[in-house]
């Protein structure tokens, strides 16, 4: 697939070599209260660490997800997040969606889950994900209808 539109502003397309930075930014964007918390790391210190922390999370997605569909969410024509799909027979794996910060709470979210699960329907599949139990989008994840199925850790 070459992109998907998912409303007049918001479109996925395939992810690129030239999204590499944008993706790495955009991960340190989603651990930065984590990051806020450690005191005696310099910004530099914090960089690399979460640089190899971003780099050991894609290799990992890239070997136990190989077939999955990795997607840049655009919203205006800029990059805003990401959204890593698995699909398998009875199911649609979420691997990961996040969205950067400035593009959060105003509907993109939604928008693209809404229809997640109206293409899962149609196609008879579950859809899943893993979500860290402190995760604002939990209440999203509620009104969509996603219920806990079990905890792994600090997972849902």
């Amino acid at each position: 697939m070459t992109q998907t539109q998912i409303d007049a502003t918001t479109r996925l397309r395939p992810e690129t070599e030239a999204d590499v930075e944008f993706l790495a930014d955009l991960y340190a964007s989603t651990r930065a209260e984590e990051m806020a918390l450690v005191t005696d790391w310099t910004g530099e210190m914090k960089k690399t660490f979460l640089r190899s922390q971003f780099d050991a999370q894609s290799e990992h997605y890239k070997k136990h997800y190989s077939a999955a569909e990795y997607w840049v969410i655009e919203h205006e024509g800029m990059p805003a997040g990401r959204l890593y799909l698995h699909y398998q027979p009875a199911d649609l794996r979420i691997v990961d969606i996040a969205l950067m910060p400035e593009y959060r709470r105003h509907g993109i979210g939604r928008a693209i889950l809404t229809q997640l699960l109206a293409d899962a329907g149609t196609s008879r599949r579950n859809v899943s994900l893993h979500v860290e139990k402190n995760n604002p989008a939990l209440r999203l994840y509620a009104d969509l209808g996603f219920n806990p199925v079990g905890e792994y850790g600090y997972y849902f």
